[in-house]
């Protein structure tokens, strides 16, 4: 039900690392909590975000939620074309990604959760 590829965290995002980058994103549970995404708020390449860090916002018709870093680094890309299809994250949660960070401590990844604990988590 989880990739097994990512990482996730407690406050539901999830992160698929290559190399010293890693993509980011919500998990699937997140988006069916939220209902119907009709807004994503993300930072500007750039910026600089410490782990556990709010990075954005998502809005959807039933709330908003805060978005969280799930490891300290810089964003180096964002996706904006979920600007313009914030539906693309309840349609598939865990290739909708929302950011891409320079992590700048490969060590935190341990306090993230595998697909299976996350899934103990969410159940």
């Amino acid at each position: 039900m989880y990739p097994a590829d990512l990482k996730y965290s407690k406050d539901h995002e999830w992160i698929r690392v290559t190399g010293d980058t890693g993509r980011v994103g919500i998990t699937d549970y997140a988006q069916q909590q939220l209902g119907d995404v009709v807004y994503i708020e993300l930072p500007e390449a750039g910026r600089i975000f410490k782990q556990g860090e709010q990075f954005g916002s998502v809005e959807s018709v039933k709330a908003v939620s805060d978005l969280f870093c799930p490891v300290s680094g810089q964003v180096v890309e964002v996706n904006s074309s979920l600007s313009e299809r914030p539906e693309a994250v309840n349609q598939n949660a865990h290739d909708a990604w929302m950011i891409v960070m320079q992590l700048s401590d490969p060590n935190e990844m341990s306090a993230l959760l595998d697909s299976d604990a996350y899934g103990e988590l969410v159940s």
